[in-house]
């Protein structure tokens, strides 16, 4: 067994006492890309384990625009008011200047931000498949090592890859806008499919008819693709996160959704499946980190690819030659 790095201990003590300066600490540690810290972080992900699984995980995804930072606002005013204490890692879009988070949505969580019962941390998405920060899997359990009760994962709504948090999360919210017809069939059908519901949201004003018209258009097609005799029928809700308006069934859906999960088992079952799944991702990151950081390879690899660029090499044959350069 590895040894514990000495400021292990320590720092997961504070983290399970509520510190959140050691909390920031931490997931700044697992965020890190420095060999040693990463040793670091992952004895402390280790430790803190025991004391991980009890929070409400909950994933929520949609265009930009479509108002999911002010919904999160308000449900997690929502949420503390009923005695709840919730984290939010916001995945923000990465600087393509400096390559950090440009951090919008912690602003646009006003209230959120100044509470005690809240912890909100934006990290860059940088280019971690799914808009989901490389290590928002150890941050959530870092959050609930440290009590949270519910953890929000907000990812950046860009595309179907966008469906990556749905393999870390107990229960995957969809936000989309009224107006129906055209984003119906410009939607990515995998995302519709994975999601545990859909809310039609800033259904208020004006747009409240189209979001009643869109809400019934997505019924319709949420039908055809949930399976017949299906435990859990994924509902369509109409919200507005400004307004306050429809949060409360909101979140009623996802008590009733971990609930049902839990009487059947189907939770503890739902969240083994992602550890290996998550086992498997982070191998292929190594990987890929061992193709950027050995010397021979990075030497090689341009040449490899302007030759199957120039059709002078097959992919296949350039894939073989820089694979056995690892020893694949």
């Amino acid at each position: 067994m590895r040894p514990i790095p000495p400021s292990v201990p320590d720092l997961a003590a504070r983290i399970r006492a509520g510190d959140r300066a050691a909390l920031a600490r931490a997931i700044t540690l697992v965020e890190s890309r420095r060999i040693d810290h990463q040793a670091e972080a992952r004895a402390l992900v280790q430790a803190l384990l025991p004391f991980t699984g009890k929070a409400i995980r909950l994933g929520i995804t949609g265009v930009p625009g479509v108002g999911k930072s002010t919904s999160i606002d308000t449900l997690g005013m929502r949420l503390i008011t009923a005695g709840k204490s919730v984290a939010v890692l916001a995945v923000d879009p990465t600087s393509s200047r400096t390559g950090g988070a440009i951090l919008g949505d912690k602003t646009r969580m006003a209230r959120l931000s100044m509470e005690r019962a809240a912890f909100i941390r934006p990290s860059p998405a940088g280019q971690t498949l799914g808009g989901v920060a490389a290590r928002t899997r150890e941050a959530m359990l870092l959050c609930e090592a440290a009590g949270f009760d519910v953890v929000l994962v907000e990812t950046v709504g860009i595309g179907q890859s966008e469906t990556a948090v749905a393999d870390m999360t107990d229960f995957f919210l969809v936000l989309l806008l009224p107006g129906g017809g055209d984003e119906l069939q410009g939607i990515k059908k995998g995302v519709i499919e994975l999601a545990d519901m859909i809310a039609i949201n800033k259904a208020d004003g004006e747009s409240l008819g189209r979001a009643r018209t869109t809400a019934m258009e997505y019924s319709a097609a949420l039908n055809l693709l949930t399976p017949d005799g299906a435990a859990w029928k994924p509902p369509v809700i109409l919200t507005s996160g400004l307004n306050d308006e429809g949060l409360e069934a909101l979140w009623a859906h996802v008590e009733r959704h971990r609930d049902l999960l839990t009487r059947s088992g189907a939770l503890h079952s739902k969240r083994a499946r992602q550890q290996v799944k998550w086992m498997w991702t982070m191998l292929d990151d190594r990987f890929r980190a061992r193709l950027r950081s050995d010397p021979a390879v990075r030497a090689r690899v341009p040449e490899v690819e302007r030759a199957v660029f120039d059709g002078a090499l097959s992919a296949t044959l350039g894939a073989d030659e820089i694979a056995a350069m690892i020893g694949l």
